[in-house]
């Protein structure tokens, strides 16, 4: 496998820390996505190798192995105990001949761990059987993305993977998919493809959990006398009633129209309404006569 600088790719130094990667990936990642650049190759070459990076160094364990194994970063575990076993075989050997452990020894271990050669050349076991890497992506997508189950196609260290992302699905939440990682090695499993989401929220609602929060202007007339207003829900618009007299701050909740909950088709949290009352502005004589005579109504009871 040929080694490749994946700080390059994101244009960042061996030094940037973990936030500085996630910020460069999402700046590339919006520059070279296929959804802005159709039928674009070289952008979609691109968008393939920077998802490639972050499945890298965007993973704190992952970011290890590569800066110390580089190309081989994805067999630092079965590296790793192959130096362990080839060493406790070094000191049994060398307890057994005087002549002491050779270099061939070690050349020989190493490949039937990851060579041509089985296992069985060796010490006569079956060949052992890796599994294949993991991978990790994240999938920008907005508020009212995730208010309705639906399909999509991601590109993944350049295969295409249809998914199904569910309703309601939380915002940095992580889900797994079965056998779409690195290829196994020696006969092993394919790894298993983590995506994790970031939900980018320009709705008006504010989302915690199922439940929305929203807070809407209120006239001091219908705040005081009552009466019936229009007000926006996620899924459209709804009439809603204004008791006489509500104050300043009001919250009422809007039973069963908040957000989706996550896999249960049907279900919803509620979204909850703080009214603001406003105070008119540009009076004129007339309305001012009546605050007036109201004011004094208020102070002779």
């Amino acid at each position: 496998m040929k080694y490749i600088d994946y700080y390059s790719i994101l244009g960042i130094t061996k030094g940037a820390s973990q936030s500085d990667i996630k910020k460069a990936y999402r700046k590339l990642a919006r520059k070279y996505h296929p959804d802005v650049n159709p039928n674009d190759s070289e952008a979609e070459r691109k968008f393939k190798q920077i998802n490639e990076a972050n499945e890298v160094l965007g993973n704190v364990e992952n970011r290890k192995k590569y800066d110390e194994y580089g190309k081989d970063w994805q067999h630092a575990d079965e590296i790793a105990k192959a130096r362990k076993a080839q060493q406790q075989h070094q000191r049994s050997y060398q307890s057994q001949h005087s002549d002491g452990f050779r270099e061939q020894d070690f050349s020989d271990f190493f490949e039937s761990m990851f060579g041509g050669r089985s296992s069985a050349d060796f010490s006569g076991k079956q060949q052992v059987k890796f599994r294949g890497q993991d991978y990790n992506a994240e999938l920008i997508l907005k508020l009212n993305e995730v208010y309705t189950t639906h399909k999509r196609t991601l590109t993944v260290n350049g295969r295409n993977i249809r998914i199904t992302i569910p309703a309601g699905i939380e915002n940095g939440q992580t889900i797994k998919i079965k056998g779409h990682g690195g290829p196994g090695r020696s006969g092993g499993p394919k790894g298993d493809l983590f995506i994790t989401f970031s939900i980018e929220n320009n709705s008006g609602f504010k989302r915690d959990g199922d439940n929305l929060y929203k807070t809407i202007d209120l006239d001091l007339y219908t705040a005081v006398l009552g009466g019936e207003i229009m007000v926006d829900t996620f899924d459209g618009k709804v009439k809603l009633k204004v008791k006489p007299e509500t104050q300043n701050g009001t919250r009422v909740k809007l039973k069963s129209k908040g957000f989706p909950v996550y896999k249960r088709e049907g279900h919803f949290g509620d979204l909850f309404i703080t009214y603001r009352v406003k105070t008119p502005t540009n009076l004129t004589s007339k309305e001012k006569e009546l605050f007036r005579e109201l004011a004094s109504l208020k102070a002779t009871k």
